[in-house]
């Protein structure tokens, strides 16, 4: 037991636990809650923030961020809940204020409906505080619409120790709880079919307010709202829409069963591009506002419906696909509705967004340094030239300086001239390199953002180094003009896959294959016209991968990003495998580099398209074609 001690009420987080732990921990946690919602302190295993905001949303507790800062008796922040200070104020919402501060945390998980846990209007709760030297004081009122997510130490550190520690080290995350709007249900396709059939027969006499319970809609004590219940949306729909959603197209059985995009054929340009590109939008806003849980599962959702091979029609039917949750149910009826999202629209005129879109499209910047410009009092890139040009590095000034040419999307047969020179120059240097081009260009784009390719030889010879021969050459023909970034750690190691030693954050999600990150300008053109190259600018990518390991590049250059996301966990929870372009490693026995690529008696393979396949087969992937792998 916790020897008397005065822990706040504390809720603990499952996961991770084994299932012998649970209740013996569970019985030595005087003040544990089964509900989250009269929690001050929630427990668990958890180091990350974006999981410990995943873990409260799952639950239906969505938060704004609270930011430890110092207060004025000493204590930070983040030891509100576990020392005591003086309560917090709430500020008083109204109902339009309550409404639209809780409209933008919602995302597009199936775990983060929407929830009325967070009652507007109500005080806060009257809780007991215990100060660092377990002493008890007289209760008094704490504010109950914080949350504090602790890491599991906090609570057995206490206990070692005999006083309740505060939680400023332990701390993962804070917040303050949001009101969110309730959603609206969501009718499947059988339940508008049974509820037509039954208004039918019924239809000539009213129908009592017992029977709304017999369909299963809420009461007025599940949803509290101002006005009476209305029934919901879809059920407000004509005979013949009612035959329609009973009659859906079966869900095909790769989307049914599957749970990786990477097992799953996805096609570009499929029948429901419109309503992607909003979500697509959606998840660029979430970037921006770096909510990681948020982009995943836009993203999830973005795979699900890319994959769906017909035109959606309805909100049930968007139901039906696994990783559309009820907000994306929502978001479809609204853009369906009206031919646009209201969020989208919300997003596209705030002056902030307007500006971090700005910056976070300069090559170099991503959506942190976006923010950090904005923080800096820039507005627009004259800001950052007048103000921040030493205080910005040498890539993005390359990327401000160039940037309404980098923003122009490149031809396919651009996109090949500029390959085939490539090619043709690393056969110069050294015959016998077979070359992929990879990225948008391979899954079937008609432009590309940017060219990549992947070259390779035979010889693991010819490929060590051979970044920096193929980099000088292209210099010196003036096509390259300037290089961003030049990596040869692949070969600095001797171009051996090296023993995957567990989860590294520095580098995560990037291989660690030479390359070169370069900018490009085709030096050819009519001088006797004008004296200034008039040719755009354009981003290239070479990468150089040994032959062994040049299947897992190729495919892990080609895919759309949840692509790649996907089998990566499919190769980490299936398979036990660690996966990145450079090869593929054991997840346990040491691990090792696991040869995917040569046949059964050790023979590598004759192309690199053979590399590819064999890299699907070993992994135990039915194939897909470059242009089945866009998931956006």
């Amino acid at each position: 037991m916790a020897g008397g001690l005065a822990f706040p009420t504390i809720f603990l987080l499952p996961a991770h636990f084994q299932p012998e732990e649970l209740p013996e921990l569970e019985g030595r946690i005087p003040t544990l809650t089964y509900n989250i919602n009269e929690a001050q302190i929630v427990l668990g295993k958890v180091s990350k923030k974006p999981r410990a905001i995943l873990e409260l949303r799952s639950r239906k507790v969505f938060t704004d961020e609270i930011i430890p800062t110092p207060s004025g008796n000493g204590h930070g922040a983040d030891e509100s809940l576990a020392a005591p200070q003086p309560p917090a104020k709430r500020r008083k919402l109204s109902p339009s204020t309550a409404i639209a501060s809780g409209a933008g945390d919602t995302t597009a998980s199936g775990t983060e409906s929407e929830s009325g846990e967070a009652k507007k209007g109500k005080e806060a709760k009257k809780g007991r505080s215990v100060d660092v030297n377990n002493g008890a004081h007289e209760a008094e009122e704490v504010d109950a619409s914080m949350v504090q997510v602790v890491r599991l130490p906090w609570f057995t550190d206490s206990l070692a120790q005999g006083q309740i520690l505060p939680v400023k080290e332990y701390l993962v995350y804070q917040g303050r709880k949001k009101v969110v709007p309730p959603s609206k249900p969501v009718v499947n396709a059988e339940d508008i079919l049974k509820r037509a059939r039954e208004d039918d027969v019924s239809s000539s006499r009213p129908t009592p307010q017992s029977q709304f319970k017999s369909h299963g809609y809420a009461n007025a004590a599940q949803h509290p709202r101002s006005q009476p219940a209305k029934r919901p949306h879809l059920v407000q729909e004509s005979t013949s829409e009612h035959d329609r959603a009973a009659r859906l197209p079966p869900v095909p059985d790769y989307l049914l069963h599957t749970e990786y995009a990477c097992q799953r054929p996805t096609p570009p340009d499929g029948p429901n591009s419109e309503f992607i590109e909003q979500l697509k939008k959606m998840r660029t806003f979430r970037t921006l506002e770096m909510d990681e849980v948020g982009v995943r599962a836009y993203s999830t959702s973005i795979a699900a419906v890319a994959a769906y091979p017909y035109l959606i029609s309805s909100a049930a039917e968007v139901a039906r696909l696994h990783g559309c949750g009820p907000k994306i149910v929502e978001l479809y009826r609204q853009w369906n509705d009206t031919g646009f999202l209201e969020d989208v629209q919300q997003a596209a005129s705030n002056p902030k967004m307007k500006v971090l879109l700005l910056f976070y499209d300069i090559w170099g910047v991503g959506a942190k340094t976006a923010n950090e410009f904005y923080n800096r009092g820039w507005r627009d890139l004259d800001d950052i030239v007048k103000h921040g040009w030493d205080k910005i590095t040498r890539v993005q000034q390359i990327g401000v300086k160039y940037y309404e040419e980098l923003q122009e999307n490149i031809p396919r047969a651009e996109v090949e001239a500029i390959s085939n020179t490539i090619l043709e120059r690393a056969n110069r240097i050294k015959k016998g390199f077979q070359m992929v081009v990879v990225g948008g260009y391979r899954r079937g784009k008609a432009a590309s953002g940017d060219v990549d390719v992947v070259l390779s030889h035979p010889d693991p010879k010819a490929t060590e180094y051979f970044i920096n021969e193929i980099v000088t050459s292209l210099d010196k023909t003036e096509h390259i003009t300037h290089t961003l970034t030049l990596s040869s750690k692949n070969s600095e190691r001797g171009q051996t896959p090296v023993p995957w030693k567990g989860e590294t954050k520095a580098g995560a999600g990037f291989d660690t294959l030479d390359k070169a990150l370069v900018v490009w300008q085709d030096p050819r053109w009519d001088q006797t016209a004008v004296s200034k190259n008039p040719n755009l600018h354009r981003r290239v990518d070479i990468i150089i991968s040994p032959w062994k390991t040049a299947g897992c590049a190729v495919v892990g250059w080609s895919g759309g990003t949840t692509f790649e996301r996907d089998l990566r966990r499919y190769c980490k929870k299936v398979k036990r495998l660690k996966f990145d372009s450079s090869g593929v490693r054991r997840r346990d026995d040491g691990g090792d580099w696991v040869d995917l690529e040569s046949d059964a008696d050790g023979n590598p393979a004759p192309d690199l398209l053979t590399a590819e396949k064999r890299v699907f087969e070993k992994l135990g992937l039915t194939w897909l074609s470059p242009e089945e792998r866009c998931t956006g």
